[in-house]
């Protein structure tokens, strides 16, 4: 999976931006059923011409559609609107409260694991206790577990977590939907390294070992997201973001996924 790929939540034209972005040389792209925009996402593969192999395409089942069969349904529909005989990368969007709905739904992934519609499987929004229901099952391991993650939500106790049990971190919003970008400590590492705000902060996320999805419908933006991978920050550039973060959950711009417990 490239570390650095592209999402389409809230595109305003999800064809055209990624049409942009696999122009641009992002080979990964996330998007969701309930996104609404996964036809526009497989029209823009289909036309690329780029080998389906160079590509890496995530999507993911929503809370209508948990359980077994409904995952299964939900799966084979995002697959047909896209266009595509297997995704690399399947999600549970959000986690439930229902520890036996939240079972079923990680076997339905599993099957489409093993009969070769998923590559790998994952999750999204789970924090501690939603893991370790899936990680008592003894089964398959979630290979990703994309959550809210920038600056001031740095996540330190899910990314430890993480990377004791071999799954990757990936972070959804990475610039904090712009709130960060304000920030004068990276305005001055900016400003040094002839860059933008958000290319520091994306290029914080790589250097930490995450997987990135920004995303944009302005072409120079997009373009601008994907030179961060050339930026390389000093470690008082790291040290300086890392004070950034925001103590418990006043750093977080999304909804709090409920965490069952252990």
């Amino acid at each position: 999976m490239p570390q650095l790929g592209f999402g389409v939540s809230e595109a305003r034209d999800a064809e055209a931006s990624v049409t942009e972005a696999l122009a641009r040389g992002y080979r990964s792209i996330d998007t969701a059923a309930v996104y609404g925009n996964e036809e526009g996402v497989g029209r823009a593969i289909a036309a690329s011409g780029i080998p389906r192999e160079d590509l890496f395409v995530t999507t993911k089942v929503w809370n209508g559609h948990q359980g077994c069969d409904h995952a299964l349904d939900c799966a084979a529909a995002s697959l047909e609107r896209l266009g595509l005989d297997h995704v690399d990368l399947y999600l549970v969007h959000w986690p439930t409260d229902a520890f036996a709905e939240c079972v079923q739904t990680w076997s339905g992934l599993e099957q489409l694991h093993s009969d070769g519609r998923a590559r790998a499987i994952g999750v999204s929004n789970f924090r501690a206790g939603h893991l370790q229901r899936i990680l008592v099952l003894g089964g398959t391991v979630p290979a990703v577990n994309q959550i809210e993650l920038h600056p001031h939500l740095q996540q330190h106790e899910m990314r430890a977590l993480h990377a004791a049990h071999g799954i990757r971190t990936e972070a959804w919003s990475p610039l904090g939907r712009g709130a960060v970008l304000q920030e004068e400590a990276l305005r001055r590492i900016a400003e040094r390294l002839d860059a933008t705000p958000a290319q520091v902060v994306l290029r914080w996320h790589l250097q930490q070992g995450h997987i990135v999805i920004p995303k944009s419908d302005t072409p120079q933006r997009i373009a601008e997201n994907r030179a961060a991978a050339d930026l390389e920050l000093t470690d008082d550039d790291v040290a300086a973001i890392a004070a950034l973060h925001v103590a418990g959950e006043a750093g977080r711009i999304g909804p709090v996924p409920t965490d069952p417990g252990v």
